[in-house]
């Protein structure tokens, strides 16, 4: 069935051209959320829209049926025009029960469009919710265009004479909600039956049945004529390329494996299983095509002797968690620097600290990357600013520890773990060189010798005759690579190895400005808070005034022209999702009286709040 175009709407229903939507579809754990608002995300990309999405997860594992721990959510926002975040609020929300309905509805824009399953308004829901009396029946969702329907009944009514058990024709209901969102705004869909063909092939009754449900919904929309408005939203102009819906956990997965590539080298991940960061460990497993061998350890701390193990055999060595596995991680991170070797340690950061919140966002652990070991243990650490930068800034960390015989670590977090845009897939020809070469020669050889330039040490194979060296955590002897106590000695390495570290800004590029070279303010970034950040300074800079903005991708260390830029506005603030930590190295290092502006609430910035802090100070 082909998309309905606006010959065939019935001439009772206005078609209204949209610029961008936001959409949030909210129901219980078991309701499919992820997979509806997952659809809706990629058909959108398919017909040419920008995109940005915000996948909410429960934090429980089994959270009761119909509470409001169990609610499950996945905003995005799709676009005719270029777009940086998933929106401030939802214009439409679906709700699929009262538990969604009473957690989602403060965000709900007034005026906007609310749709509800009317079946799960039950007494008992109620209850489980907190409601007192029935939303829908009491006026308090005046403020709102509400449509109330029986999505479940209607649901079982589309299936009626199917051979599904009663449970799981009642599971297909989330189709039936995609179904009237396709047609409320002018989405195809073919690109949805055939992911259901695809992924219900070898259960051919289930696929029948959420194709019959997803059409069902389209077609209650189309013809009972709830909606008196079509809505529309334009392919956006994006230069020419070929694109890919991507979430940040896939693009980094895909740019480690490219990493491998360039350098020549196999991939080990060994990993243990953590929220946000799992996913990593899921898609490379796929790819044992390309050379990749993961480990699921039994612990963090196996983890990472592995894939240290891994970069001393000549791998690339990378392990990947969220916080708590780093600090489990914390005295094997420092022996990967006492024996510098190049090892990637994927944080993908989230609320804490202890166990926290596991399925929400934060940027919290950018301390514990820079200081969160014993003694002087200095590191690497770069961090993308986009689920699509998840690629690139992958491919970097492997390239400046591979360069500087180095641990790097690579900052990513929930937000941009889960969340997706669309990417351009890169041309080959524009990936970085990166060859990796071992030490071969036995004339001169010290394991500890120092390249002029990046002060590395040479990387030899372990059983390469005549090269034979060892590696271990007590301090170590310039060049010899013998253990070593002297005072004089371990005064040496520890600087050397901070110098080595900063000799990386010599390879990494100078920080880049939007907007006014110098001014009045300037709102410095890292990590998931560039889209936020750039769309409030972007409309601010429309009003008139004088602000810029600055992302960083390298955090330690620091771009060379960083310091320069600062000096060139008359204000500096900080947005973060903590509590001033970038501020505190910004303040420490170049002096500047640098203002924070940090939350943590697990959720990433809103626009409206960047602009209304930013003008307090124009």
């Amino acid at each position: 069935m082909s998309a309905t175009t606006l010959e065939d709407l019935s001439t009772s229903t206005q078609l209204e051209e949209l610029e961008s939507v936001t959409i949030r579809f909210a129901g219980d754990s078991g309701d499919g959320m992820q997979v509806t608002g997952g659809q809706f995300t990629s058909t959108s990309a398919i017909i040419g829209n920008d995109i940005s999405t915000l996948p909410d997860f429960p934090a429980e594992i089994r959270a009761p049926a119909g509470s409001l721990p169990g609610v499950s959510g996945y905003q995005l926002n799709f676009s005719s025009r270029d777009i940086r975040t998933p929106g401030d609020e939802p214009q439409v929300l679906v709700a699929m029960n009262p538990a969604a309905l009473k957690v989602n509805i403060k965000d709900l824009e007034p005026g906007g469009i609310l749709v509800v399953n009317t079946d799960e308004f039950t007494d008992n829901n109620l209850k489980k919710a907190g409601y007192a009396a029935n939303p829908l029946e009491d006026g308090s969702l005046s403020g709102f265009r509400v449509f109330k329907v029986a999505i479940t009944s209607l649901t079982l009514k589309a299936l009626e004479g199917a051979s599904l058990p009663f449970k799981l024709q009642e599971r297909c209901k989330n189709f039936y909600a995609l179904g009237l969102m396709y047609w409320l705004y002018d989405r195809p869909m073919e690109p949805t039956l055939k992911w259901i063909e695809d992924k219900f092939s070898n259960k051919p009754e289930v696929a029948e049945a959420n194709r019959l449900v997803l059409k069902a919904g389209f077609n209650y929309a189309d013809t009972t004529e709830i909606f008196t408005t079509h809505y529309r939203v334009g392919k956006a102009k994006i230069k020419p390329g070929k694109y890919r819906n991507i979430t940040g956990n896939e693009a980094t997965a895909i740019g480690f494996i490219a990493a491998a590539q360039l350098t020549g080298r196999p991939l080990f991940y060994g990993s243990y299983p953590i929220t946000p960061a799992s996913d990593v460990l899921h898609e490379l497993s796929k790819h044992k095509n390309f050379g990749v061998k993961t480990f699921q350890a039994e612990d963090e701390i196996a983890a990472i002797g592995a894939a240290i193990g891994a970069s001393f055999a000549g791998h690339i060595g990378l392990t990947g968690t969220s916080g708590p596995g780093v600090a489990l991680k914390s005295e094997a991170i420092g022996l990967a620097v006492m024996t510098e070797l190049p090892l990637v340690i994927l944080d993908v950061q989230r609320g804490g600290p202890s166990t926290g919140l596991p399925t929400k966002t934060e940027q919290a652990d950018l301390l514990q990357a820079m200081f969160g070991r014993n003694s002087e243990c200095p590191v690497g650490i770069v961090a993308p600013a986009t689920p699509g930068e998840c690629f690139q800034m992958a491919i970097e960390a492997v390239r400046l520890a591979t360069k500087y015989m180095a641990p790097v670590f690579f900052l990513s977090d929930g937000y941009l773990a889960n969340g997706s845009e669309p990417w351009e897939i890169p041309a080959l020809e524009s990936l970085p060189e990166m060859k990796v070469t071992f030490r071969t020669e036995t004339e001169g050889f010290l394991p500890y010798l120092r390249d002029e330039k990046t002060l590395a040490r040479p990387w030899a194979i372990p059983g390469t005759p005549g090269l034979e060296h060892r590696i271990g955590g007590i301090e170590k002897q310039h060049l010899t690579g013998n253990v070593n106590y002297e005072p004089e000695n371990h005064h040496f390495m520890v600087k050397l190895r901070a110098e080595k570290i900063q000799r990386m800004a010599q390879d990494i590029p100078e920080l880049e400005v939007f907007g006014p070279a110098e001014g009045k303010v300037l709102v410095l970034g890292w990590g998931s808070t560039y889209g936020s950040i750039t769309t409030a300074v972007e409309q601010l800079q429309e009003q008139g005034h004088s602000v810029a903005s600055a992302h960083l991708r390298y955090l330690n260390p620091f771009p060379k022209n960083l310091g320069e830029v600062l000096k060139r506005y008359e204000k500096v603030i900080i947005p973060e999702l903590n509590l001033g930590q970038l501020c505190m190295l910004i303040r420490a290092q170049f002096l500047v009286d640098a203002v924070s502006f940090g939350q943590v609430k697990g959720k990433p910035f809103k626009v409206s709040e960047l602009v209304k802090k930013i003008k307090e100070y124009l």
